[in-house]
């Protein structure tokens, strides 16, 4: 049995590492340690208690103010003090955090085969998104074993030198975690989505949280309250935590009768509003893959994206960030049932909902040497197009 240490620290890595992490505890080849670094650490252990799982080691890295680099170090200091990381046969790190980086430089010092999920997103820029960009690339050359979501994925670490020996493409892990979310949804109870939900106002979801978002954050307010003006329309805005966000959005939206400013929600209250949602706008990496998976009409508050395979089937746009550009890009959609249709019909080209299947699996290839070497056969592992049909039948 293999013992398989995760290191996560965030919400979108609980979200997208809990249902690998549940298949393998039902499954007699792992043994997976679930490593908190404590990065979110509400925010982390609330949506893993969501999916029923418990960190068996918190390090409990964060201080106030502390730098990207104090929390780096930090997770490596701690790391190296917990007995049972000696015992590890491998370290799972997902996407493009402190704890993601931490995790892998961990690994990789002390010759612990690193599994990298969500590998190859490439924006090719190395500072936008910063850090995420730059943090990917370098787990990249330290990892031994490579999870792309798809097959542009797959490419883009091809083309930094990554034996197509070491990557399989799996899909993203976002859908899977749809698929066990869709039917629990309404146990989720919430008097102000009810009321979300009876409202016959076309509803448009808005979120931003990203660093690069921060300079032009009154811009994007001011956008929110034109689209909200607009006839027939609620804004729904669950506001980030970070004080910068919340200081710019509260004072230009909280007066206006048509915009819904929300504490930040529960997974499975997020998912039930994304269900309501007319249109999802947002710079959040995890709603470009869900709202396509839901079938919504996503519009991406970024000038460029790591995640292109949604605006190449047209179920998501980049908007950018000027007010204008938002405006205008709302109303395209809220205006042309054809434009509408589109996005709907663009699909899902992240995934299944079979991702950890496929991750489990080439974990358990690669510790019994069973590796697919041909890239024709390794090409074989990209997951179909997924149309929202499919998805929506698991809602009870």
């Amino acid at each position: 049995m293999l013992k398989i240490g995760f290191v996560i620290g965030t919400r979108p890595e609980a979200i997208k590492c809990a249902i690998p992490i549940i298949k393998m505890r039902q499954d007699e080849r792992f043994d997976p340690i679930i490593i908190s670094t404590g990065q979110h650490d509400e925010m982390l252990h609330s949506t893993l208690s969501v999916f029923g799982i418990t960190a068996d080691i918190d390090l409990k890295v964060m201080r106030e103010r502390q730098t990207i680099s104090g929390v780096t170090h930090r997770i490596l200091d701690e790391l190296s003090k917990v007995p049972v990381i000696q015992e590890i046969d491998a370290i799972v790190v997902h996407g493009d955090t402190a704890s993601t980086v931490a995790g892998a430089l961990f690994g990789f010092q002390n010759r612990i085969p690193v599994i990298h999920i969500e590998a190859g997103l490439r924006s090719g820029n190395l500072y936008s998104p910063f850090p995420e960009e730059g943090n990917r690339r370098l787990v990249a050359q330290i990892s031994s074993l490579h999870l792309a979501p798809t097959v542009g994925n797959y490419l883009n670490l091809l083309q930094e030198g990554i034996p197509a020996s070491s990557i399989a493409i799996t899909g993203n892990t976002v859908v899977d975690a749809l698929h066990w979310s869709l039917p629990k949804v309404r146990e989720f109870n919430n008097i102000v989505l009810d009321d979300i939900e009876r409202d016959k106002s076309r509803i448009i979801l808005a979120s931003t949280h990203r660093r690069e978002s921060w300079p032009k954050l009154t811009q994007i307010a001011e956008a929110l309250a034109d689209v909200a003006s607009l006839p027939n329309v609620r804004v729904v805005v669950p506001l980030h935590k970070n004080p910068i966000i919340r200081d710019t959005l509260l004072p230009l939206l909280q007066k206006h009768p048509n915009v819904t400013l929300l504490e930040p929600l529960p997974y499975l209250g997020f998912v039930r509003l994304m269900l309501r949602a007319d249109v999802i706008l947002s710079d959040s990496s995890g709603a470009e893959e869900e709202g396509p998976a839901l079938g919504k009409p996503t519009l991406i508050l970024r000038e460029i994206t790591e995640r292109p395979e949604a605006i190449f089937s047209n179920s998501a746009k980049l908007v950018g960030n000027e007010r204008i550009e938002i405006v205008n890009a709302v109303q395209e959609v809220l205006s042309n049932k054809e434009v509408y249709d589109r996005f709907v019909a663009g699909g899902c080209p992240y995934g299944d909902g079979e991702s950890t299947h496929r991750i489990l699996d080439a974990i358990d290839q690669f510790f019994n040497k069973k590796w697919l070497c041909n890239k024709e056969k390794n090409m074989l592992k990209q997951p179909s197009l997924t149309k929202i049909s499919p998805l929506l039948s698991n809602i009870k």
